[in-house]
């Protein structure tokens, strides 16, 4: 019978990789949750204001631009985890 506090046995190779591919599988969805924030408030804007689709465009950039700096900000972070130069 396996014992359930294992996973505190593992080598600290093992566990680097858990930790950085932890890491590594957010990127995605805080590249999504930052461009579907800004098509939400635009498309929110624009019909209490009637203003479509403007506003929508103006705050989706916004929320690309955010999604790539969360990236930029995210990979920096990601080479100090996994240790390259």
């Amino acid at each position: 019978m396996d014992d359930p506090r294992s996973w505190l046995l593992m080598d600290k190779e093992t566990k680097k990789l858990l930790k950085t591919l932890g890491y590594l599988s957010t990127v995605g969805l805080s590249m999504v949750l930052a461009i579907a924030l800004g098509a939400g408030i635009g498309h929110f804007l624009d019909k209490k204001f009637g203003t479509a689709p403007w506003l929508l465009l103006v705050f989706l950039g916004f929320g690309i631009a955010a999604a790539f700096r969360n990236l930029y900000v995210m990979y920096k972070k990601g080479k100090d985890i996994i240790g390259t130069e």
